[in-house]
């Protein structure tokens, strides 16, 4: 299907957002709950995706200096777990938050366990897909290419059928890496694409193509369908992966945020990470931002910078920003052991909330 065409006011406030994405905001410490926790990072920024390994522990997280972190809850400190590229250079890496040196350092983005072989298969935004084995270190390159021979060029996001082994993840563009991915928005640019890795094959097939920012992907419980969040529109797309509809588009949600990754509970709802564009409009009432005409009232009555929908599409649960920065830049929430933690592609911690 043809996504929709956005809102002039609403294009205008993803390019400022775009284009100011490299800076980075102090937070404030009292704009969560009073159930907040905030986990500081060790010198680096941008927790994009979480991750929890078979025994429930971490998160383990993708951050800006191209390492992947473990969280040890028990001594309260980040410890190195695995990296994305063998000739990585430490001296030109390690602590690093500029974005020229990623296709260097390289730049996890989205991250999952595979709860039956307890592997962390990885996408990387330059290295492409990649698995490492419980005990970490540097991760086995899986996919550099679709079976077509076009290269994978913004890998972003994944899940995984755990009974078959296949992934399914996002190549956001196939013109331009991630460090440029404002030049997606600008240029309006509809080359990302969902593609399928069949582990027994070892090959990668393109499943949808002629994409504006394909972003969060996430397989219902019974892996029948994905969620696929096109971010330059606005839209979560249901894909059918069995049945005479598999691989075709269905509007699941239009929403009034950039959507960026989805998460499956262990119940089968999903959360879907909006973008509020507060760290870049700090002054920006985010109702200015909804339409006014809208009459679902979570868009009006609160400050949405996450939503969880059942299957169907229906809302079932927000997370209020409050208005404030702590939560200005939500890229995931994880729903784990009764809490949501809070990944975001720019904020120098992981935030913690009591999902109560």
């Amino acid at each position: 299907m043809n996504p929709p065409s956005s809102s002039s006011s609403l294009v205008f406030l993803v390019l400022v957002s775009l284009l100011l994405s490299s800076s980075s905001l102090a937070a404030n410490n009292n704009e969560l709950a009073s159930s907040e926790e905030v986990i500081r990072l060790p010198g680096v920024t941008g927790p994009e995706s979480l991750a929890f390994d078979c025994n429930g522990d971490g998160p383990y997280v993708g951050v800006s200096d191209g390492r992947i972190l473990r969280w040890n809850r028990t001594l309260k400190q980040w410890f190195e777990f695995a990296l994305t590229s063998p000739h990585r250079d430490r001296k030109l890496c390690d602590g690093s938050t500029d974005p020229n040196k990623e296709p260097i350092c390289g730049r996890p983005l989205g991250l999952k366990f595979n709860k039956k072989t307890c592997n962390l298969y990885i996408a990387d935004a330059y290295f492409g897909l990649l698995m490492v084995g419980p005990s970490g270190g540097v991760a086995q390159q899986l996919a550099i290419s679709a079976s077509d021979g076009s290269p994978l060029h913004f890998v972003n996001a994944l899940d995984i059928d755990e009974k078959s082994g296949v992934v399914y993840f996002s190549d956001t563009s196939t013109l331009f890496q991630r460090r440029e991915y404002q030049l997606a928005v600008l240029t309006g640019d509809k080359t990302g694409r969902l593609l399928k890795y069949d582990p027994s094959s070892k090959k990668v097939q393109v499943l949808v193509k002629g994409l504006a920012f394909p972003n969060g992907v996430a397989l219902s419980k019974d892996c029948s369908f994905l969620l696929l969040a096109e971010s330059t529109f606005n839209i979560i797309h249901k894909v059918w992966l069995t049945g005479s509809k598999a691989y075709n588009l269905e509007p699941f949600a239009l929403l009034k945020r950039s959507p960026d990754n989805i998460k499956t509970n262990k119940k089968g709802d999903f959360w879907v990470a909006l973008n509020s564009y507060r760290s870049v409009l700090p002054n920006t009432d985010h109702n200015e931002i909804v339409q006014k005409e809208d009459q679902n009232p979570w868009w009006i009555k609160q400050d949405p910078v996450a939503v969880k929908f059942d299957g169907n599409g229906e809302t079932l649960e927000v997370l209020d920003g409050g208005g404030g920065q702590k939560l200005d830049s939500v890229s995931e929430v994880e729903e784990n052991d009764g809490r949501l933690w809070i990944g975001s592609v720019r904020k120098d911690y992981v935030a913690v909330v009591n999902n109560v």
